[in-house]
């Protein structure tokens, strides 16, 4: 499976130009336009697995408001300097190539799915059912139909399911929204998350692959950043919101 144009992946919602995510130098993210934010708590379902997300408390965000990516602030989600002392290195590590590239495909009879482990931000809704590499390969619609609903729900765009007949991703129209990740069952708070095909930039002027479903490291200990690797469970980072 393969598909970027113009530096969007195949399937992707594009945004209003006007809001993307500057990745600043040893700094924090500046967020350009005024997309909605929100705490997004993973709910557990009757099977003790990752089922949901429920919305909670929204913050303002303006056009230049600073969202603090090192994990130090006093102020979450809001910069507030800390890292100018912290001893974190922001450094930007991910790679600018498609996320197709990095991905394994598992093929089925009904769906096909790719898989680049190394944006995984640790949801787990991947393990629902028999878990979601087993789910594309068994036939019946159900077993797709559940296969769709834990890619959708993963944050980090990690995985993507395929019709296997036209070789097109299953992927609906996202409107745009951030999110800050709540993980009680981990007991930690996780990545700045994206949806909608929100630009990221990197310090550098380039800018990443635009996809429907980001996850930013807003921990600090992430060895893919300006992306999270689910680092934020193994140090259980807080954000106190």
């Amino acid at each position: 499976m393969s598909g970027t144009r113009d530096n969007v992946q195949i399937g992707t919602t594009q945004s209003d130009p006007d809001i993307w995510i500057d990745v600043t130098a040893d700094g924090p993210y500046v967020v350009h336009g005024a997309p909605p934010l929100h705490t997004q708590t993973i709910v557990q379902n009757a099977s003790g697995n990752s089922g949901s997300y429920r919305q909670g408390q929204a913050f303002a965000v303006k056009d230049g408001s600073m969202l603090c990516r090192c994990g130090h602030s006093r102020h979450k989600p809001y910069c507030d300097g800390s890292h100018k002392t912290a001893a974190v290195d922001l450094a930007e590590t991910a790679s600018f190539a498609p996320l197709l590239q990095g991905s394994e495909e598992i093929d089925g009879p009904q769906v096909a799915l790719t898989d680049n482990e190394d944006y995984c931000a640790f949801a787990r809704f991947c393990d629902n059912g028999q878990r979601i590499w087993n789910e594309v390969q068994i036939p019946g619609k159900e077993h797709a139909e559940l296969a769709v609903e834990m890619a959708h729900h993963c944050p980090g765009g990690r995985l993507l399911v395929w019709d296997a007949q036209t070789k097109q991703p299953i992927e609906p129209a996202v409107p745009v929204a951030l999110g800050l990740i709540e993980d009680p069952a981990e007991g930690c708070s996780g990545p700045l998350t994206l949806q909608g095909g929100v630009r990221v930039q990197s310090a550098s002027g380039r800018s990443y692959e635009i996809r429907n479903r980001q996850a930013l490291c807003r921990c600090g200990a992430s060895s893919n950043k300006p992306f999270c690797d689910g680092s934020h469970a193994s140090i259980k980072f807080q954000d106190g919101l």
